[in-house]
This record gives C-alpha cells, sequence and structure tokens, in this order.
C-alpha cells in the first residue's frame, strides 16, 4: 500500500511516527508546510519539515515539540551576549541542520534536494518532500497589521487577534518535484491532524494540489485536529473563534470536503457526526489522542483499515 501525507507541526509528526512502524517507510511520501519557513540571522529555518525529520528520525524533543533532544544551547546563549534577538529558539544540532541547508541552498539546490539529503543522512527512508521549491510564506492578518508567520507564532506567542492568512508569492508557486506523483499514485492519502489554517492550508494553496486530490483514485482521509471543542495541540481552537468559526471538527471538514472520502472523528465527538457525513463523505470514530507510541500504531492501523 502506498500513502501520501500531508502534513505539518506535531501532530502529523506523531501520526507518521505510527504509519512507519506498519508500512514499508518508502511506501510513504511526506507533503510538507513550508509556509513556515524563514530566514534567521541569515539561515534558512524549515521549522514543519525539520519536525518531520527529527521525528522519522527518533531525535525529537516530546517536552517541546520542535528540536532535537537532549539538545544544547550554547550557540544561542553566546550569540544572545553579543546582542543578536534571540527570539527564535535554536539548538546547537539543529544549527547544523540550518546551517547545511542554507549552504546547500546557496549553492544551488532546489530545497526538494536539500530536504532529501538531510533525511537520507538521518537514515530516513520515507520520501519527505517540500509542498513547493518556490518560498511562499505564511502572512498573517491580525487585528495589529499583518505579520509574518513566525513573528505572529513565536515572537508574538500569537497574542494578536486573527483575521486572516494569505501565502506570499503562492499564485507562482508549483508543486515540488514528485509531489503530484505521490498523490496520483497514492492508494491512500492522509491529511494529518494539523492546523487547517496555517499547516494544511498553504499546502492545499499550492497551484494543482488541490485539484490533484479532488481526481485522485486514492481514498482520501483526514483526521480531526479539534477534539472536545479545543485543538489537540497549538492555536486552531483559537485561530476559529476569531474568524468567527465554530471550534468543530465540522469547520474542519468544510474546508477539506470537495476531496474528502473519509473524515476521522474522535470518540468523543460522537455527536458531530451527523453535521460532517454526507452522500460523498464517510465519517468514522477513533481516539485520535495520540500520547503514547501504542496509541499512534492503533490510530496509524485504524486508518489503513478504512481505507480498504
Amino acid at each position: 500500500m502506498r500513502l501520501a501525507a500531508l502534513a505539518g507541526g506535531v501532530g502529523a509528526a506523531k501520526l507518521l511516527s505510527g504509519l512507519v512502524r506498519i508500512l514499508p517507510p518508502e511506501d510513504i511520501s511526506v507533503i510538507v508546510n513550508t509556509g513556515d519557513d524563514f530566514r534567521w540571522l541569515g539561515l534558512q529555518i524549515c521549522p514543519d519539515l525539520d519536525t518531520i525529520t527529527y521525528t522519522l528520525a527518533g531525535l525529537d524533543n516530546p517536552a517541546t515539540g520542535w528540536g532535537v533532544r537532549d539538545e544544547t544551547f550554547r550557540c544561542l546563549e553566546r550569540l544572545d551576549s553579543l546582542g543578536c534577538d534571540t527570539w527564535f529558539q535554536v539548538g546547537d544540532r539543529d544549527l547544523a541542520t540550518h546551517i547545511y541547508r542554507t549552504h546547500a541552498l546557496q549553492s544551488g539546490a532546489t530545497l526538494s534536494a536539500a530536504t532529501d539529503a538531510i533525511a537520507r543522512a538521518h537514515g530516513i527512508q520515507s520520501r519527505i518532500l517540500p509542498m513547493t521549491d518556490t518560498p511562499a510564506p505564511t502572512i498573517v492578518h491580525t487585528t495589529e497589521g499583518s505579520l509574518a508567520f513566525q513573528d505572529y507564532f513565536v515572537r508574538r506567542q500569537c497574542s494578536p487577534e486573527v483575521r486572516g492568512f494569505s501565502f506570499q508569492g503562492i499564485e507562482n508557486a508549483a508543486p515540488a518535484p514528485g509531489v503530484l506523483e505521490a498523490i496520483r499514485d497514492a492508494d491512500v492519502v492522509v491529511v494529518c491532524p494539523s492546523n487547517p489554517y496555517i499547516s494544511i492550508g498553504p499546502i492545499l494553496a499550492v497551484p494543482g494540489l488541490r485539484a490533484a486530490l479532488a481526481v485522485s483514485p486514492a481514498t482520501v482521509i483526514a483526521v480531526t485536529p479539534i477534539v472536545a471543542g479545543a485543538a489537540i495541540k497549538g492555536p486552531a481552537g483559537a485561530m476559529m473563534r476569531q474568524l468567527g468559526c465554530a471550534v468543530s471538527p465540522a469547520t474542519v471538514a468544510g474546508l477539506y470536503r470537495d476531496f474528502l472520502d473519509i473524515f476521522v472523528l474522535d470518540l468523543q465527538d460522537e455527536g458531530v457526526s451527523t453535521q460532517i457525513a454526507g452522500p460523498a463523505l464517510r465519517v468514522c470514530m477513533a481516539d485520535t489522542i495520540m500520547n503514547t507510541m501504542e496509541s499512534r500504531v492503533s490510530l496509524a492501523q485504524f486508518l489503513l483499515d478504512i481505507s480498504a
């Protein structure tokens, strides 16, 4: 069974770590959000690509959800003492990834090629594909003006109220090499339990990608990131409220309805199923809270079972 996943953030990384324990890793392609990418002290930072990479390599830090476990921050401490603005926390081993990527890009490599090289160096057999090789940074439109994503998310800790999102330059972007083929050739496409606005939204905004999902012969399944009226992790719930939407799995399903075959609700939200199910959209119930590796594997196996 060949599987493609749309992914961004910790929820996606958890689910993928379960999937690679069931399917041959080489049969999994992960299409990753790059709207979070930005330049920091001259370095190209790709937070979602790195979270997926570190998790599949077994290096992720479960305490933070980002970076590398057992990390040190001596370089950051030295930068701080030199007067640099160190609002973005980068550990020493994480820093090596950013230096390597930046050097590769400056030497003429594409983001896809640099990402593949980093994945192979970590022993990862799954394909990790950026959504596009073209920069398309997420802009968060707020009551305090338009902010670059990391300024909103990290520097401002999601404090300004959200009014909308855009992806700078997305109209000139194209799916990265292998992305459309991964969707076309998949037996199953999984939209991971990621923030629908800032993790999955940028991927779907890449020209041609949403249309590819709509015509894909694969079974397309989305897992809810909203459980019992709240986001499992991150600002998705607050964003929904600020945009005037119900903090509900039904809101998420509505964003994906044109290409979905199955929407997976958490067991706590059985009452919401009637708001989502329709002639072309089936609703299935599962325990979607992945606090242990056993629960990650269990949810991954459930997705494969319902796709048959």
